[in-house]
Formats: C-alpha cells, sequence, structure tokens
C-alpha cells in the first residue's frame, strides 16, 4: 500500500494584534516558510477581567489586510459576535475561528450561526473550557448545519482544576473520541494554549501530529516577553521555524485513512495513564505536606480510624462508576503503603534532626 507523507494545516501568528509594525514584522519573519499555510491573530480578545488588553478592534483588520497583501498568507481571526463576522468577511479574512468561551455557550454559538449561515469559509471551532465532549459536538453540529465551508475543530486543552505542568490539559482522549465520532471534521491542535509556556510547545506539538492531527496553531510574537496577552506561551519567530524544522511529520495511507480503532483506543489509554500519574504525584505531595505537620505535632504517620473511612468510601465510590471492590481495595492498599512510607522517611528524619 503506498503512502505519503501529511502536510498537516500550520497556522501561525501572534497571540493579539497590538501595533501595525508588530503584526507586520512578525509576519516578515514567518512569512517565507512553506509549512505555514496562514497567519492567525486576535484582533478582538475575550479577557477574564475587565482592565486587560482587549484587543486592538477593527483597526487591527487593515494591519491584517497589509500582511495578506504583502505576503499572500490567508488570515485567521477569533469572532464571538455576528458583528464580528461581518468585518471580517469584508476585511477578507480567510479564516474564522470560534473560542473555547463562546463554544461554552450554545445560545452564543447559535448566534453566531446566523451571520455564518450560507458561507463558503474556512471556520474552526475550539474545544470549550470544560471537557464536555457533546457541547463541542454540539458547536461544530450547529455550524455545519448552516455552512457550506469547511468545519475544523481546533484542540486548546482544558481549563485544570488541578496543578498540572500545562496551562490546559491536553486530555488527548477527549479529541480523540471526537475524530472517531466525527472522522470528517479536521482536527486541529493549538499547543500554545495546552502549554501555557514556550519551553513545552514543541512536546505538544509533536504529539498532537503522532496522533495524526491535521495541523498545529501556533503563536509567535516578535518581541513575546513583552506581549501585551500571553506572553508566556508565544515563541519568537526564529524558534517557531526551528521548530516547524525539527517536527516529525508522520505517514499515513494515500486514501487518506487514519488510525484503526485500536490504535485510536490505546492512545486514550495512554492520555488517561498520563493525568492518573500527575494525579498520583499531586496526592503524594499532599501525602509530603501532612507527613511534616505530623513531623513538628509528633502525631503518628498511620491513623487507623482514617484509613478505615477511606477503604469504605472509595470502594463506594468505585462501585459506583463500576469498578469491582477488590480492584478498588489494592489499588488503595498500594497508594496507602506508599503514603505511609513517604511519611515514615519523614518521621526518620525528624529522628536524626534531634539526634
Amino acid at each position: 500500500m503506498s503512502h505519503q507523507v501529511r502536510k498537516p494545516i500550520i497556522i501561525a501568528g501572534p497571540c493579539s494584534a497590538e501595533t501595525e509594525e508588530q503584526v507586520l514584522q512578525t509576519a516578515a519573519k514567518v512569512a517565507g516558510h512553506s509549512a505555514i499555510k496562514a497567519f492567525r491573530s486576535g484582533v478582538w480578545k475575550p479577557r477574564s477581567r475587565p482592565g486587560s488588553f482587549e484587543g486592538a478592534g477593527d483597526k487591527a483588520l487593515g494591519w491584517l489586510q497589509k500582511v495578506k497583501k504583502e505576503y499572500g498568507l490567508p488570515l485567521a481571526v477569533e469572532v464571538a459576535t455576528p458583528m464580528h463576522v461581518e468585518k471580517a468577511l469584508e476585511a477578507g479574512i480567510d479564516y474564522f475561528w470560534v473560542g473555547a468561551r463562546t463554544t461554552s455557550n450554545p445560545f452564543s454559538v447559535q448566534e453566531l450561526t446566523k451571520s455564518l449561515k450560507g458561507l463558503d469559509v474556512h471556520i474552526m471551532v475550539k474545544n470549550p473550557v470544560n471537557p464536555d465532549l457533546a457541547l463541542w459536538i454540539g458547536a461544530i453540529e450547529r455550524i455545519m448545519k448552516v455552512t457550506s465551508g469547511q468545519v475544523m475543530a481546533i484542540h486548546r486543552g482544558f481549563y485544570p482544576y488541578e496543578q498540572t505542568p500545562y496551562r490546559n490539559i491536553p486530555k488527548w482522549e477527549i479529541p480523540i473520541e471526537l475524530k472517531t465520532r466525527m472522522p470528517e471534521v479536521p482536527i486541529i491542535c493549538d499547543p500554545s494554549h495546552i502549554s501555557g509556556n514556550r519551553d513545552l510547545v514543541g512536546e505538544v506539538a509533536q504529539y498532537a501530529l503522532d496522533l495524526n492531527f491535521d495541523g498545529l496553531m501556533i503563536e509567535t510574537h516578535i518581541d513575546p516577553d513583552n506581549a501585551l496577552s500571553d506572553a508566556n506561551q508565544q515563541l519568537e519567530p526564529a524558534a517557531l521555524l526551528e521548530l516547524l524544522d525539527n517536527l516529525q511529520f508522520r505517514e499515513q495511507n494515500v486514501n487518506g485513512s487514519v488510525q484503526t480503532a485500536l490504535e485510536s483506543f490505546r492512545n486514550q489509554i495512554d492520555s488517561i495513564d498520563s493525568q492518573i500519574l500527575e494525579l498520583l504525584a499531586q496526592r503524594m505531595e499532599t501525602t509530603r505536606k501532612i507527613g511534616e505537620y505530623k513531623k513538628y505535632r509528633n502525631v503518628a504517620a498511620f491513623q487507623l480510624k482514617r484509613w478505615k473511612n477511606i477503604v469504605r468510601s472509595r470502594i463506594e465510590t468505585g462501585s459506583s462508576l463500576g469498578l469491582s471492590q477488590d480492584f478498588v481495595k489494592k489499588m488503595l492498599q498500594s497508594v496507602h503503603k506508599e503514603s505511609i512510607r513517604i511519611q515514615s522517611e519523614i518521621m526518620k528524619q525528624k529522628d536524626k534532626e534531634k539526634n
């Protein structure tokens, strides 16, 4: 069977269009790379709190038009209201993306569809803030019903309720399940928003390509440390180009078939296992803190009453989730054994300090 190296969609540009000079200089430094298919920039920026930089607004569309005229790059911007769509269309924008906050609100998505109806443009739908696959699929379906253009999904990770190395937890099993249910919808990964840290962007980007994602959206800025939004996750143009040159693009069948179902399931397991290990590491860190607390208050490491309550409550929870009591008990015993070991080591350290 013949194979070919995939040519994923690479979209790059600053998080926000801040000034005309910043936009044009960034475009000039990345436009010559053959992998970059479009230039992105936020024009209207939804921010969590008032007072933050909310984008340069309508005037930034003029700066982007100059990018298209001078370098021939198609343009991508975020749209959150029908007015945004109207103004972006007038400016000749080629890719419209629906942000995570908008995707999270079906009313907002439905309002957008009124202005997208009948348009033959590329529309990219970011995953919602929370890991709700049905909500993501629903937003995609609403838009697919009204547009004749290509609809794509953007995986930008999910809001973390616990401490992780990432700004947004990838939860790779969710976009994999989306691909399983909607194989006709290309999925682009946004490693910048997943990472929140420019040092992790390359690692996340490569992992997405290894999972047969259809493209990447990466943020780049001529002076990222002084960017007005998302400074930590933006790459200098030279760093972006180096990253693109070092990425490994995998082979796929010429007919465009993607991973087998078995490979898809295995990738979901890999992602879930990674999250389990991260949570276990957080649990052990909390155990260390408890050990330190006990050390200075001369409290025994093992508390029988507490242990019995843990076993009872966790088995009940596990049973409600379809897990066998024996499995949950054995897992708890392993975790508890490691917790006692950690706290015992802390107690031993206390004894050494006394001596």
